[in-house]
């Protein structure tokens, strides 16, 4: 017996679980009621059609994005938790940001957490272009870090793979090195450690070297 009681955000809950599992095009009205126990009737009533339904689900997950807040003591400490908040919802919703990407929402999408990053910019004293630069770089480190990860994530199997590829004379004679290499990258580890350096240099270097001005040599 279909079920009396349902509210929009469980629908939206439950569409958003099927997406973020199996992708949009696994989401159609009657798998979605059958999910929720009720009648294809209802799920029309509370979201209207599939397209509409889809659009709720991109402006609920562009809310989603802004909800990061910063944690620490330092403003480097809070720009870096920005950061990793950022990756990690990148990471748990890749079919849901990228119905937001194809409907032209991604700046509106990042644009919490830049706002984010500009107080932590303020806070360490940086304003202006100075400030803008650390903010895109941030952002680009956290973006393309969930690139490379999805990527290797979805790669073949490597034949050979690092383990084989690296030995103390391809590591120029250093074995702990190889060995390091040879053993699957802790990608959490090596993206704080990045974005710590990243923001540690950029907090810290010449005021000229910002876009538009010259580079460090």
């Amino acid at each position: 017996m279909p079920r009396t009681a349902l509210t929009r955000e469980e629908v939206l809950e439950t569409a958003a679980a099927l997406v973020k599992q199996h992708g949009p095009a696994s989401l159609t009205m009657r798998k979605l009621a059958a999910e929720l126990g009720t009648a294809v009737t209802s799920i029309y009533w509370h979201v209207g059609n599939r397209e509409s339904l889809l659009d709720a689900l991109v402006e609920r997950t562009v809310q989603e994005m802004g909800a990061i807040r910063p944690t620490g003591r330092t403003p480097a400490a809070r720009i870096v938790s920005v950061a990793r908040t950022l990756r990690r919802e990148l990471r748990e919703r890749p079919h849901l940001i990228a119905m937001v990407h194809e409907r032209g929402l991604t700046e509106r999408m990042f644009l919490p957490a830049q706002q984010a990053l500009v107080h932590e910019m303020h806070a360490a004293g940086l304003r202006g272009a100075a400030a803008a630069e650390v903010v895109r770089a941030v952002q680009f480190q956290a973006v393309g870090h969930v690139l490379v990860e999805r990527n290797r994530e979805r790669a073949p199997v490597q034949h050979p793979g690092e383990e084989e590829l690296w030995d103390a004379e391809t590591a120029e004679h250093d074995p702990a090195l190889a060995r390091a290499l040879a053993r699957p990258a802790d990608s959490e580890r090596l993206f704080v450690n990045s974005v710590r350096a990243l923001v540690d240099g950029l907090l810290t270097r010449d005021d000229r070297a910002v876009s538009g001005g010259p580079y460090p040599q």
